[in-house]
């Protein structure tokens, strides 16, 4: 399986070197080059890439903005000469981080890591399919599966998701969106009730003035989506 790469640069020195990286690298295809993060997006409305090496530093739009504008991101690589970025691209779950100058021994290594990842997302991705107890989400380098069971409740950010769990002090973080998320959850056993929040219907203990109490947290019901909610409390209500 080769993946569909792009470089974005623009330096025209650096370009060139991350382009001739790819096309050397048996297991990439390099679909595209660009000095402009704007023409990629251009691209990336009308052809798909899997992988993307991008550059933090550059006009009109950074690496950073850039990977924030895309819906459904590939997955990507940064590549600077400031180290100081490297917690942005880590919020960002991107793949790796590549420090300039780099060989082509790191340049290999990261995208191996993009190869890997992808190996097993195809490995174990069509299960979501197929199993309706649980999904996969990409979560800090890493693909954690989730059981519907074990959630508590789903929050929205804007560039990512917190998933609060059963048995766990911190959430799974995830760059994705509330809506994409919604989507791949069991209507009956989930629901959103705020435009940030998404409830486990079976893990709710207590509700109190239009809001939902897990633990010391108070999620609140909008009302957007209170009918709903009621009309759920109405079914199940002695």
């Amino acid at each position: 399986m080769k993946l569909r790469t792009i470089a974005i640069d623009d330096e025209p020195l650096a370009l060139r070197l991350v382009s001739d990286y790819i096309s050397k690298t048996p297991f990439l295809e390099l679909v595209g080059a660009f000095d402009n993060p704007l023409d990629a997006i251009d691209f990336l409305s009308a052809e798909s890439a899997d992988l993307i090496f991008v550059d933090i530093q550059m006009p009109d739009l950074t690496g950073i903005e850039f990977a924030r504008s895309l819906e459904k991101a590939p997955k990507i690589i940064f590549t600077t000469a400031y180290e100081k970025y490297a917690l942005e691209g880590f919020k960002l779950n991107a793949i790796d981080y590549l420090l300039k100058p780099f060989s082509y021994e790191e340049f290999l290594k990261a995208a191996q890591k993009a190869r890997k990842q992808s190996e097993l997302e195809s490995s174990v991705l069509p299960s979501i399919e197929a199993n309706s107890q649980f999904l996969f989400l990409k979560s800090e380098y890493k693909i954690r599966r989730i059981n519907f069971n074990d959630i508590l409740y789903i929050e929205g950010l804007k560039d990512y998701i917190k998933v609060y769990t059963t048995g766990e002090d911190k959430p799974v973080l995830s760059l994705n969106s509330i809506k994409s998320l919604e989507q791949k959850l069991p209507e009956d056993q989930f629901m959103r009730v705020h435009r940030s929040f998404i409830v486990n219907l079976n893990k709710i203990d207590t509700i109190e003035r239009s809001r939902i109490i897990f633990g010391k947290t108070y999620i609140p019901v909008s009302d957007q989506y209170k009918d709903k909610f009621q009309e759920y409390l109405d079914k199940n209500f002695l």
